[in-house]
């Protein structure tokens, strides 16, 4: 028959609520500071003054007397019990109250029993504030679900009210697991925050919560029995020290609801075996419910609620009708024997709930109050742990590490995979020559040595037509001047040409020395380059793979199973390359985890066994360290199947290793013989290394002859720029010299012809006016005319004036002779109108390794034995400069370095231009 409506739903509303303990007004902002500025500094206390304050606050507010049950007033208690929570776990990590005189102990938490309210305790520890708290927030939740409406059909007032009697429940296991043993052993303490009293609390809001629950099911057509609950509530009140520390009405009310629940059960478990016709059970059953309902009327009825004690008198009339009907049927039809209720099998209970768990929502790590201030213990634990997973990170990288190494190695001894990428006609060459012939046709390779060799020659024609220039320029003013010299005899009284040119003469006769030394050098060159032009031919290969032998395919085969082999070895190698890789991603994942793993708001909030959490946290690092031991042991199997010999079954079928990897199960076939001798053996593989290695030996020596040539070329281009800058500087001072002497040549010109013609007075004291020592230039500082201006040697870059006569002229002077009269200058040009050098001149200083040049030497003092100096101009070195020294001259070209660095700065695109 169907099952009438619960007989229990008239005591929906009847469950109970734990009001709040009480506490004394207590100050937790000048201690908690005063221990700041007393351990850390007054700096750190006034950062930390927000955070007390808003501490000092809460503790204010739970304080006050809670509002009236409304559930928004309820629910801002709850927040305020939650944060108040974390916010002591903070305080717990960084501040010590106690009576030691190193700690908080100024601060005595004092609360009242919340059910004998003259009862308290007194402590000075934090774990008292904490469990008053955690009981303060189960007695909310158990208030919260009183709120909603259970009565009639209302499914979802029941089901709010369920949760929220589960969350007392686990407001009250996490009092009985974390804060009350901790809270009894400060000392005083209530009966309310004891282990008893909170594990039978946890059992009595889940009662209340499986009853919702229940009375759901009912209306949805399902019949649990759902008493268990109050029945464990109901023993542990019926000990000490609950049993005489709670009120009667407790008791009874208890006792009277598992009895209840348990005649529903028998009730409920009666109609089932009515409708399977046990008619002998179903009246054990019947009869066991009227005697529990019975009893407890006569024990417990005594101050309950009216409302419960009907729904009892009413499921107990239900009973007694069903029994009298079964016994009815049982004494006409069944005549079976009723069992005795001491031989029933025990009710099938159900557990339609469990505790919240309160973990997370109490978890302080996430605190954002008080994270400055680090104690030391904390953070002498954080680096202790730190360790830990750093010697976790460094043996996992050691092994990874030398799986790749063990791989690299093992493979690099079967020249895998360089022979299958060979027979494939993908060839390499080792990293570090490859690099070296890269670097080779960077530089042009051995065809572009031409075009270096062209420059060298084209370097040393202008090296050779500067100074072929520079002695032409010389040879022309002596020929004028020995013309002159011949026309006027001995009125031609300057000196000669041959006498102040013989040093610059020196220098060029060396700079041609070192020219012609410089074309054998050139010519050596040329010569190693033809003579290797077939060796380093190789270099010029692109790519230069294309220059190594092939692997090829036998050309005869007798089962024709290359491709098979082939194919295995590949597909092993590939395998090998997916482990490495995922190897790598291990790697970056354990450096990744590291660096996300801070676990400092754990330690601040931890309140148990540093080890406890340590082991905990660690534990994170364990899967990936097994993937690790997994990723090396497939490796190994895997070189296994490419070098070692197979292992066959009995049945002589091939063997699979299945290696389970990442949600991929790498499959390794282990075939008859080793994979790589039996390619190797197929494709005579080691002909192959025989003449690879003969290439790569090839490909070395024309690298080295290549660079050898190279380094002569640069050292010729370097010695050429280096002997033209110094070409051309010589050049420059010949040109300045031809430029006076045409000037003073001029100027001695009309003196002469003057006297010719003997127009005005010779002056007989300047006689010798032009009369040099034959041994070089004159030693005394020559004077000029009181009416001859002083010629300065740098004006020269001005167009040249005409100057006071040597001699007292006459005012009026005849026409010169057409031939002498504008007689022009040898170079007539002044230095400005100078055609430029082909190539830019060298600084002064910066002279080349060799020749060096001449450096600016002091000018000699100059003779006083005439009126004016030789010539506009005057520089010393030009006269006779010291003989430069044997071992100051240049040695043969490309064999010293230069004494100044070169190529010159000014040369750097000498070859661009």
């Amino acid at each position: 028959m169907a099952a009438p409506p619960s007989s229990s739903s008239s005591a929906a509303n009847i469950m109970l609520a734990v009001y709040e303990k009480k506490p004394t007004s207590v100050d937790l902002y000048r201690p908690l500071r005063n221990y700041v500025v007393y351990n850390y500094s007054e700096r750190e206390a006034q950062s930390l003054d927000d955070d007390l304050q808003t501490l000092k606050s809460m503790r204010a507010e739970l304080e006050r007397s809670p509002a009236a049950s409304a559930p928004d007033s309820l629910s801002s208690r709850r927040d305020l019990l939650q944060r108040y929570y974390r916010a002591l776990s903070a305080v717990e990590s960084r501040f010590p109250i106690s009576p030691d005189k190193d700690h908080v102990n100024s601060l005595t938490f004092v609360w009242h029993d919340a059910f004998k309210n003259k009862l308290k305790a007194s402590q000075q520890n934090v774990h008292l504030e904490k469990a008053a708290v955690l009981f303060n927030l189960g007695a909310v939740y158990s208030q919260i679900g009183l709120t909603f409406d259970r009565a009639g059909g209302s499914i979802e007032g029941r089901k709010q009210a369920s949760h929220a009697f589960i969350a007392a429940a686990g407001a009250f296991a996490f009092l009985r697991d974390n804060e009350s043993t901790k809270a009894a052993m400060g000392g005083s303490a209530t009966v309310d925050l004891s282990v008893e009293c909170a594990g039978m609390l946890e059992r009595l809001m889940l009662a209340q919560a499986q009853e919702c629950v229940f009375e759901n099911t009912i209306a949805k057509g399902s019949t649990p029995g759902v008493g268990i609950y109050y029945e464990e509530a109901l023993a542990a009140l019926s000990v000490a020290p609950l049993k005489e520390h709670f009120d009667k009405n407790w008791f009874s009310h208890v006792q009277l609801k598992a009895a209840l629940f348990y005649a529903e059960a028998c009730y409920r478990c009666s109609l089932e075996l009515h409708e399977k016709e046990e008619i002998a059970e179903e009246i054990a059953r019947l009869k066991s419910g009227v005697n529990a309902l019975s009893e407890v009327k006569k024990s417990s009825s005594k101050g309950a609620a009216q409302q419960l004690l009907d729904a009892i008198n009413k499921l107990e009339g239900n009973l007694n009708r069903n029994l009298e009907r079964a016994m009815k049927e049982n004494d006409r039809v069944y005549l079976m024997r009723v069992p005795p209720a001491s031989s029933l099998p025990p009710l099938p209970a159900f557990s339609l709930v469990k505790s919240m768990p309160m973990a997370e929502i109490l978890d302080a790590s996430k605190e954002k109050m008080f994270t400055s201030l680090v104690p030391d213990s904390s953070a002498k634990a954080l680096s202790r742990y730190t360790e830990m997973v750093d010697e976790i990170i460094r043996t996992q990288a050691e092994k990874l590490q030398q799986g790749s190494e063990l791989a690299r190695v093992r493979l690099k001894e079967m020249d895998l995979p360089d022979s299958i990428l060979a027979l494939e006609g993908n060839f390499t060459l080792p990293t570090t020559l490859k690099e070296d012939v890269e670097a080779v046709q960077i530089c042009g390779g051995p065809a572009g040595l031409e075009a270096e060799l062209q420059q060298l020659r084209d370097l040393r024609r202008v090296n050779q037509e500067l100074l072929v220039q520079t002695e032409e320029l010389l040879q022309k003013e002596a020929t004028e001047d020995a013309q002159f010299r011949s026309q006027f005899g001995t009125r031609w009284t300057r000196p000669q040409s041959s006498t102040l040119t013989k040093n610059l003469q020196d220098r060029l006769n060396r700079f041609a020395a070192n020219l012609k030394q410089a074309a054998d050098s050139d010519t050596r060159i040329e010569r190693s380059v033809r003579d290797h032009s077939a060796l380093m031919s190789i270099l010029d290969r692109r790519p230069i793979e294309s220059a190594l032998p092939t692997l090829a395919r036998p050309i005869m085969s007798l089962d024709a199973n290359e491709d098979a082999i082939v194919g295995s070895l590949k597909q092993s190698l590939r395998h090998l390359e997916t482990l490495g890789a995922q190897r790598a991603g291990l790697e970056d994942m354990l450096k990744e985890m590291k660096r996300k793993d801070d676990i400092l708001p754990k330690l601040m909030a931890s309140t148990g066994s540093y080890e406890d959490l340590f082991r905990k946290e660690i534990m994170k690092y364990d899967h990936i360290c097994e993937e690790i031991a997994q990723n090396i042991e497939a490796q190994e199997q895997l070189l296994l199947q490419i070098q070692v010999c197979s292992v066959e079954s009995k049945e002589g079928q091939h063997i699979n290793l299945g290696v389970r990897w990442d949600q991929k199960v790498i499959v390794i076939v282990i075939v008859d013989r080793a994979q790589n001798d039996e390619f190797a053996a197929i494709f005579n593989l080691e002909d192959y290394k025989a003449s690879r290695e003969k290439s790569y030996k090839q490909i070395e020596a024309a690298i080295a002859k290549y660079r050898e040539i190279k380094e002569n070329v640069n050292e010729g281009l370097k010695f050429y720029v280096t002997l033209q800058d110094a070409i051309t500087n010589i050049k420059q001072q010949c040109s300045d010299f031809v430029m006076t002497r045409s000037i003073q040549c001029r100027d001695m010109i009309e003196d002469v012809q003057r006297q010719m013609a003997n127009f005005g007075f010779q002056d007989k004291n300047a006689a010798g006016a032009y009369n040099y020592p034959s041994g070089g230039p004159p030693h005394h500082q020559i004077q000029r005319s009181p009416s001859q201006p002083q010629v300065n040697p740098g004006s020269m870059a001005q167009p040249p004036r005409p100057q006071t006569s040597y001699y007292n002229q006459h005012p009026e002077q005849p026409t010169m002779p057409g031939g002498y009269a504008h007689h022009p200058s040898p170079y007539g040009t002044t230095p400005q109108q100078q055609p430029p050098p082909p190539y830019p001149a060298a600084a002064p200083g910066g002279g080349p390794p060799y020749p060096a040049p001449p450096q600016p030497q002091q000018q000699p003092p100059v003779s006083h034995e005439y009126g004016q100096p030789a010539y506009p101009g005057w520089r010393g070195p030009y006269y006779n400069a010291p003989a430069q020294q044997p071992a100051t001259h240049p040695r043969p070209p490309y064999t010293i370095p230069s004494p100044s660095p070169y190529p010159p700065p000014h040369q750097s695109g000498y070859y661009k231009q």
